[in-house]
């Protein structure tokens, strides 16, 4: 997936601040993305967490 359409998707999601980073990978249809990608594409992960707008502290928990 081009980071381009990551952007996208998550710029498309309304009242992303309210919601869990699981809640917005949902929703903005990221979640099977990132869930491959957690483990053989880390700066992908990165990607879609900033674009899902979770703050670095969290990213790196995530991905620790």
């Amino acid at each position: 997936m081009e980071f381009e359409e990551i952007f996208k998707k998550a710029s498309e999601v309304e009242g992303l601040e309210g919601m869990t980073v699981n809640e917005r990978q949902y929703v903005s249809g990221l979640m099977k993305v990132f869930d491959a990608s957690k483990w053989r594409n880390r700066d992908l992960a990165r990607t879609i967490l900033k674009a899902l707008n979770v703050d670095e502290p969290s990213i790196n928990k995530i991905l620790d």
